[in-house]
């Protein structure tokens, strides 16, 4: 844990992503996001980080939000009944967009849903996390097995020369598609890249 002093306050206690020693030593500055000690710029500074990912590509911890895994045959079916949107089709190696509703149609919250071919790996939004899971866990957790995942991290690949960036570094072919993905390995780690 990491902690924060706002000035006429008492230090707040944040949670670290797994990538925290790794931006503290590339000399990140950290600072209190969503619960968690997240960096928000490193010596360069926002602009030349801002420029080169517009023109090239750059990379974003964002392992703050939620990563959930969902085992078991009746998956896909009970996460059906909490999103309108077809669950049950998302072939392996797809992704689809999707919307928590509350009983009576409210949105609550999105999400991301891949189909890794033998779970469903969910992706939350970081400031509903907490609700998200629970919103699983009494919903659906007698009906399949909910992994939270706080120990992977996420990482988002952005601006116009991702795609060549991650080729440049994986050791089997990249998903081509939009919303399609699958397993790389990218400097000896097994990754789930959507």
């Amino acid at each position: 844990m990491s902690t924060v002093s706002h000035s006429s306050e008492s230090p707040v206690a944040l949670l670290r992503t797994p990538l925290f020693d790794l931006h503290v030593s590339l000399g990140a500055r950290m600072v209190p996001f969503a619960g968690y000690a997240m960096p928000v710029q490193y010596p360069l500074g926002v602009m030349k980080e801002h420029l080169h990912t517009r023109a090239h590509a750059g990379l974003f911890d964002v392992s703050h939000m939620g990563q959930v895994e969902l085992h078991g045959a009746d998956a896909a079916k009970a996460l059906e009944t909490l999103v309108p949107v077809d669950v049950i089709g998302i072939a392996a190696g797809k992704q689809r967009y999707a919307l928590f509703t509350n009983d009576a149609g409210g949105i609550l919250d999105d999400l991301m849903i891949f189909n890794t071919g033998s779970y469903l790996h969910v992706v939350v939004n970081a400031a509903c996390k907490a609700q998200d899971i629970a919103h699983l866990q009494t919903h659906i957790g007698g009906r399949c097995e909910i992994r939270v995942r706080d120990d992977l991290a996420l990482l988002a690949l952005q601006g116009p020369g991702a795609e060549a960036a991650l080729r440049a570094v994986a050791v089997n072919d990249v998903p081509q598609t939009f919303m399609a993905g699958g397993r790389l390995l990218l400097a000896g780690i097994d990754c789930l890249v959507t």
